[in-house]
């Protein structure tokens, strides 16, 4: 597959990554996951593991873009 070209400096690379990785340590992503392949098993969804993991991370990294473009005021 292989990584795409951008012209990103290494330190924004690298906070990605950070944020990424601390995402899928959290026991929300674990758990959104694990629902999501379970939900997939059901509807026979090709490589369900795979599937489950790619939205379980696009749904919290929408989540986090949602919040900073809409932040609640308690």
């Amino acid at each position: 597959m292989g990584i795409p070209k951008f012209d990103f400096a290494d330190e924004e690379i690298k906070k990605w990554l950070n944020h990424i990785a601390l995402i899928c340590l959290s026991e929300e992503f674990q758990s959104l996951k694990r629902e999501l392949e379970t939900i997939y098993l059901q509807a026979n969804v090709d490589n369900v593991q795979l599937a489950a993991f790619e939205d379980a991370l696009y749904a919290f990294l929408n989540q986090d873009e949602d919040e900073k473009t809409h932040p609640v005021h308690a």
